[in-house]
């Protein structure tokens, strides 16, 4: 098949994109699929016409990539493009319209809230994982709160809060701590804090405003992080995150090098497993999810799971959580891309 691997885009986890989308890109040609990689944000300066060629590039246009310590300047990425107001940066639409099928390796607010579903939608263009509304209300944490207490799966009590730097002082003396503060958006720890005394909360707050003025707060439930995987219609070996140097599974623990300790399949007793696997399985039915996702969970000190989110477009990078799940059923990262591949074309659409 003719693939594009979509990665890139504009958001804070471009970096983290562009890892999984390379890797994914060339793993789909060792199966023996003509895949080449494109930036949805920067695109295709090269392209001419129509010519299919482009899709027997060299290594796919792949380039190695490394996910920095920090969040990337999307100024300086805007303005390496020479501006322009689209997300899709030049001949994309046209070489995604001229593939079998567009494996989306985006994370963040560009590429999981529905948007670059929904205008592949319009344009007929056959895309992998979720639709453009279960995408959206997935990426939004307020939503994805009120589905899980609808489904009757349990999560730390939360509160949705809308604010101004006008309004911290207040807040801050208002909301309750120890609590996770997050942007109702965000992606790979980006926009968390978590705020163990009421002194820390207004730093926090003034902190997450950079990403906007919608937030989650949440109760802090101290314990295990965890993750389950949904593949199809069945659920993943959880995987146990155990940070080495960082109070939790932040941006650099995620993503550095000896940031944490990731154990598959985590020790866990099988209530734990079950308990964990059918909750993440019911979030991702009740969200009306599709092919993949993964859940995000902590497990108390009296064995009891608290669902946090779920991911959409999780990690596809071969040491992401995803794949380290799927090898501990006996599924290599290159079948699991092609895995993801198939059954998202098995769904109609429109």
């Amino acid at each position: 098949m003719k693939i594009v691997v979509l990665a890139g885009g504009l958001s804070a986890e471009r970096n983290v994109s562009l890892a999984s989308g390379t890797a994914a890109c060339r793993a789909l040609r060792s199966r023996g699929h003509r895949a080449i990689l494109v930036d949805m944000f920067m695109g295709l300066a090269d392209l001419s016409g129509t010519d299919a060629s482009i899709f027997d590039a060299p290594d796919g246009l792949c380039s190695d990539v490394s996910i920095d310590a920090c969040e990337p300047d999307l100024d300086a990425v805007r303005a390496a493009r020479g501006g322009g107001v689209s997300m899709f940066g030049k001949n994309v639409l046209r070489v995604c319209a001229m593939a079998d099928v567009v494996f989306l390796a985006l994370h963040g607010a560009c590429g999981e809230d529905g948007r670059v579903q929904a205008a592949f939608d319009l344009l007929g263009i056959p895309y992998t994982g979720s639709g453009f509304l279960p995408s959206g209300l997935a990426m939004n944490k307020a939503h994805t709160k009120r589905i899980m207490e609808s489904a009757g799966i349990r999560t730390p009590e939360w509160r949705d809060v809308f604010y101004g730097e006008a309004d911290i002082e207040r807040l801050s003396r208002e909301l309750p701590v120890p609590c996770a503060v997050k942007t109702v958006d965000g992606g790979s720890s980006i926009g968390v804090r978590l705020v163990e005394s009421r002194d820390e909360l207004a730093d926090a707050l003034r902190h997450v405003l950079r990403y906007g003025n919608h937030v989650v707060v949440e109760r802090m439930v101290r314990g295990r992080e965890l993750t389950v995987g949904i593949l199809g219609e069945r659920y993943l070996p959880a995987v146990e995150i155990i940070p080495q140097d960082a109070a939790y599974f932040d941006y650099q623990a995620k993503y550095q090098q000896n940031g944490a300790k990731e154990v598959c399949p985590a020790d866990i007793t099988d209530a734990q497993q079950r308990a964990m696997g059918e909750a993440a399985l019911a979030l991702h039915r009740a969200l009306g999810l599709s092919v993949y996702s993964r859940a995000d969970f902590i497990l108390d000190e009296n064995g009891d799971a608290y669902c946090l989110e779920t991911n959409t477009l999780p990690g596809m990078s071969p040491m992401s959580l995803l794949p380290k799940e799927a090898a501990a059923i006996g599924m290599d990262y290159a079948a699991l891309c092609e895995a993801i591949v198939e059954e998202s074309l098995k769904i109609k659409r429109i």
